[in-house]
Parts: structure tokens; sequence; C-alpha cells
């Protein structure tokens, strides 16, 4: 079968595209056959080395997938033959990759595709959709009625992280360009606020009490910037470095405000948690949210490609490949 995959980590010159064998599944697993695939930055941070993880050799790249069931193990009872599922957690941890014609999946990691969902737009929302599930429901634990401020609101993890606040019912403030203020309303923020101008000032006048948690999806901001705007029992949730990666704040004022910092990698997440996610979005993506993403598709072939074009920053869109 067609499968890009590395011998070694290193540059995205490293991947390889070439013939392996379809793989043999367990009495677990179920094996599909690939119709497309996302691209992630951490597929390069694995790829590269820079996020350390175990791998075996031949390494086939990427995580998520979306594709047709072709065969069951015998103790798998919740799929059936020629159904649509996808996957998010493949190709980290000792699990193969699943840019290949054909893929082994644990059933415990895999997810119906809702009626009517275009597989290539799922595909390519449920990286961050998921980020933005566990962060906010299990990481920030944010209530009903509690304010959000999502900050770089319009990216890719931004939109996913405003429409699932949303859908929890939080009050949704967010920082952005301008031109995205439109579309930001209409996905569930209720206040949007220029991120060139001097933001912070004007969310302190709307939310005097301090908001009750925040993400910076871009790691402009400093630290002490969002630490001074978060309320009594506030949380910050770090999916990315802030822009300084030394700082001071005021330990008094942060202690007996009983506020906390809490850092989220879902390459961390634990099964329950994936699988708890894979469930609000499916909900979410049958009512036709979080499917936003401009998409650029490329072939499996062009699978380096893809992986220059994320770390030069080259493409605002998300990358999906299908086999050639």
């Amino acid at each position: 079968m067609q499968a890009a995959y590395i011998r070694k980590t290193g540059s995205f010159d490293e991947i390889q595209i070439g013939e392996l064998p379809v793989p043999q599944i367990s009495d677990t697993e179920v094996l599909i056959k690939v119709q497309a695939v996302a691209v992630n930055h951490v597929d390069t941070f694995v790829r590269s080395g820079g996020f350390k993880t175990e791998l075996n050799y031949p390494a086939v790249i990427g995580r998520d997938a979306v594709g047709t069931i072709v065969a069951v193990g015998a103790q798998v009872n919740q799929f059936q033959v020629g159904q649509l599922v996808w996957t998010n957690s493949m190709g980290y941890a000792g699990r193969p990759g699943i840019t290949s014609a054909f893929a082994a999946i644990p059933a415990a990691r895999l997810f119906h595709v809702p009626a009517g969902v275009e597989p290539k737009q799922l595909v390519g929302a449920v990286h961050s959709a998921a980020t933005a599930v566990i962060l906010l429901q299990s990481i920030l634990q944010v209530q009903p009625d509690e304010t959000v401020l999502i900050e770089g609101a319009a990216g890719h993890v931004g939109t996913k992280l405003v429409q699932v606040a949303a859908a929890m019912q939080s009050q949704v403030l967010t920082t952005a360009n301008p031109r995205d203020f439109d579309r930001l309303r209409a996905i569930g923020g209720i206040k949007c606020f220029d991120y060139h101008a001097d933001f912070a000032s004007l969310v302190a006048q709307a939310r005097p009490a301090g908001v009750a948690a925040i993400v910076d999806t871009s790691g402009k901001v400093l630290l002490a910037t969002n630490l001074a705007l978060l309320g009594l029992g506030g949380r910050i949730g770090l999916i990315t470095a802030p822009v300084a990666n030394q700082f001071t704040f005021d330990v008094r004022q942060f202690y007996t405000q009983q506020q906390a910092i809490r850092g989220f990698v879902i390459s961390h997440a634990t099964l329950a948690q994936l699988q708890a996610a894979g469930k609000v979005l499916n909900q979410l993506m049958a009512q036709g949210k979080l499917l936003d993403d401009q998409l650029e598709v490329l072939p499996f072939s062009q699978a380096a490609r893809a992986h220059q074009l994320l770390e030069k920053g080259q493409t605002k869109a998300k990358i999906v490949l299908i086999p050639d």
C-alpha cells in the first residue's frame, strides 16, 4: 500500500513515499481504507524529533484520519464494515501513523462520522476542535455563564474555542483583526476587540470584576497582561508559550484571588479525555459547527511539501492529504 513514512527523525526531507504492507489488525482494532488525513503542526514536531515520543520505524506519519471500515477485529462490536469513521490520536506514543492507504486503528480511538458531514472538513477540524473541548471542559473546567476571553480568535484553534465555549453557554469575548469581527459574532462571540489596540483596557472596562478564563492562541500577549484581567478563581490556559518566556507577576494577587495557570498539550490527553471530546465534536459537527476551515488538499505524495508549508508559515489554510 502507498504510505508516507520516515526512517529517522529530522527535516521534512526525511519523509518518504513508498509501499508498505497492509496492517494486520488485532481483535480490538479496525482496519480502515483512508480517505483523508490532516496535517498539523504537532506532526512536524514528531517528525523532526522536537516532540519526544515512541516511534516504530518505518514510522508512518500523521495522527488524524477519516476513512471507511474494511475489516473489524473479533472483539469489536460497535463498528461495522462500510461505516465512515475518524480518529485523531495515532502516530505517536508507539501507535502507527495514518498517512497510508490503509490503517489499523484501536476501536477505542475511533468515532463515527455524523451523517451529512463532509469527511475532509471533519478531519481538518478535529485536532483544533478536540484541543478546544478538552482545554475548556477538562483543563479549565469552564462553567455556563462564565466569561471566557479567546485571544487570536479568528485562527484554526481560535474559532473552535469560540464555538465550543458558546455551546457551553459561556460569555465569549474575543480579540482579532476587525475584518473578522462579523464572523466571530456569527459563531458565538458576544464582544470583539481589536488586538492591534489596547484591548486589555477595553476588556477590563467590559468586565471590571475580571474574566473566568483566558486562552491566547497566538502567544503574542504578555502573561502578566492576561493575569491582570482575571477575576476571582480565574484560569489561564496555555497552549503555546507567551511571547516573553520569562516574566514576573504579583504573587500575592495571584494566590489571594485563587487563580491558576494551566498548560495543555493534546498529545498528553488521556484516552478518556479524547473519547469524551469525540462525543462532543460529533454532536457539534452534526449541527454544522466547527466545519469552517479553509482547506488546501494535496496528495500523499506531497506530504513533505505539506510539512514544509506548515513549518515555513507559507499557508493559512488547513492542509489535508488524500491518497494519490
